[in-house]
């Protein structure tokens, strides 16, 4: 993809939602790392149903320590995964209280020693937490990314990565990640994405294939008596 297609892209879906925000809710760069952690493999929506009094509950690492696993893993029962993530969450709270003095740190190299949090949670947190210019590749973003032609469709989720780094502007990737999850989230969904109404179909091969594909169906549904069938 040449700078002229990618900076349509990237132009239109900010034109499409200005206001992408991180959805998850939290206030402050410790709970954003929970809320993030928690996520994976689970929606943001169900994520905050459980984490508005999760974090009543819990508002330090020495809270989520003090408790056994399994009274942490009742209270996050509705997330996927939750048993794995109730033992990754208190190991994690021991390692910020004896090498970080109970903060979440910083930098990137040294997020992603901490129990449960990958690359994509890291950039997640360096980026929203302490404005670090990142891109987080989430699965609206591998996909959206991948449908758009901005990446192959055999690349890596790190390869994904890549390609958006290079070809947006750096002050550009925070936003973009957000706008890339909304469009994906929103419009260019998994199963039914709105392609009869995207503006971005002049680019998307995708679109394309699944709009001839859709129009064939119509016509043969249209013909249903005829003697004569569309294909």
């Amino acid at each position: 993809m040449n700078k002229k297609q990618l900076r349509h892209i990237l132009d239109t879906i900010a034109e499409m939602f200005p206001d992408a925000h991180c959805e998850l809710n939290h206030s402050n760069p410790f709970e954003l790392t929970i809320a993030v952690l928690l996520s994976a493999q689970c929606t943001d929506e169900t994520v905050n149903k459980v984490t508005a009094t999760l974090f009543q509950k819990y508002r330090t690492p020495e809270d989520y320590i003090v408790v056994p696993v399994s009274e942490l893993e009742e209270d996050i029962r509705r997330i996927g995964l939750f048993r794995n993530k109730a033992k990754n969450i208190q190991s994690l709270c021991r390692i910020l209280l004896e090498n970080y003095h109970g903060q979440i740190p910083e930098a990137h190299e040294e997020l992603v020693k901490l129990p449960g949090v990958g690359r994509k949670t890291a950039n997640v947190v360096v980026s929203n937490a302490f404005g670090v210019p990142a891109i987080a590749v989430d699965t609206h973003v591998e996909r959206v990314s991948k449908r758009l032609g901005i990446a192959k469709e055999t690349d890596s989720v790190l390869e994904v990565e890549k390609h958006l780094m290079a070809g947006v502007p750096r002050d550009e990737w925070t936003l973009t990640h957000h706008r890339l999850i909304f469009f994906g989230r929103y419009h260019c969904k998994a199963q039914n994405p709105a392609c009869g109404i995207c503006p971005l179909l002049d680019v998307c091969k995708e679109g394309k294939k699944r709009m001839k594909t859709g129009g064939n169906r119509k016509s043969k549904e249209s013909s249903t008596g005829s003697s004569t069938v569309l294909t």
